[in-house]
């Protein structure tokens, strides 16, 4: 029976997966140089990879160039995500950052999320890095929103900002299918926590009657040190116990002494 005719893309593909990659690289390069071949894309991407695993850095990096300049929708992403993290490996931060850049310029919806935080992980300062999680939050990938959002919002929580934080977090629990949301919540809590510990941080400032003031005063003290806070709890106990107003001194060393 006559072999079925395959296409010299699918024989090259076949013969990296086999390990031929010498013969893989040969059909691929054939096919890359051929300005015409409606394949081109995709053969230029199946050699920078070829050649990527032959250890032939820089042909591999012109093999990815070829497929980007050729400005299909997928393979030219693809090339770009390959020479990013090319230049990465290297440690070549400028590079990989322009070839991410490449990656969001072709537009492909599979590899914007990704170069969004690949962008945040390579930024130069902070505004630049929260503007590039912002952006891959906002694409509401299930799985790389989630990770924006975390990332954004343990920026925003040290920064002194829980509120910001608390709507990063529910915006990427709205994502469709969001990965990780345990860990969201958790973030959640934390960022609630924070606001907490601010609003009774205030109503401590502003006064009040004896009973609110000793009770923002237990509140703020217990709630601290669910975040780490322990010496500033005991500092915001030793404010109540020291107050020069006696009944709410003495509230403050009756709610200290319950057992809660």
């Amino acid at each position: 029976m006559p072999e079925v005719d395959t296409r010299p893309l699918d024989t090259a593909r076949r013969l990296a997966e086999s390990g031929d990659l010498d013969g893989a690289a040969v059909i691929f390069a054939e096919l890359a140089a051929d300005p015409d071949e409606p394949d081109r894309a995709q053969a230029a991407v199946g050699l920078a990879v070829v050649l990527q695993e032959r250890g032939d850095v820089p042909g591999s990096r012109a093999a990815a160039r070829t497929a980007l300049a050729t400005g299909h929708p997928e393979f030219a992403a693809q090339a770009a995500c390959l020479l990013a993290g090319s230049f990465e490996r290297e440690g070549m931060a400028d590079q990989a950052r322009a070839a991410w850049q490449a990656a969001l310029g072709v537009g492909h919806p599979a590899y914007v999320p990704s170069a969004h935080m690949a962008l945040a992980r390579l930024a130069t300062g902070a505004e630049e890095a929260e503007r590039s999680l912002r952006d891959a939050l906002a694409t509401g990938d299930p799985e790389v929103a989630p990770r924006a959002a975390q990332r954004l919002a343990e920026a925003l929580i040290e920064e002194g900002e829980p509120g910001e934080a608390a709507r990063v977090l529910l915006e990427a629990l709205s994502v469709p299918d969001a990965a990780e949301v345990p860990r969201l919540r958790v973030m959640l809590g934390i960022a609630h926590l924070e606001l907490a510990c601010a609003e009774f941080s205030g109503a401590i400032e502003e006064g009040g009657d004896v009973e609110t003031g000793a009770l923002a005063i237990e509140l703020l003290a217990r709630t601290l040190p669910l975040r780490g806070r322990g010496e500033d709890a005991e500092r915001v106990w030793r404010y109540g116990l020291d107050s020069a107003d006696a009944d709410l001194a003495g509230e403050v060393r009756l709610r200290r002494s319950r057992d809660v």
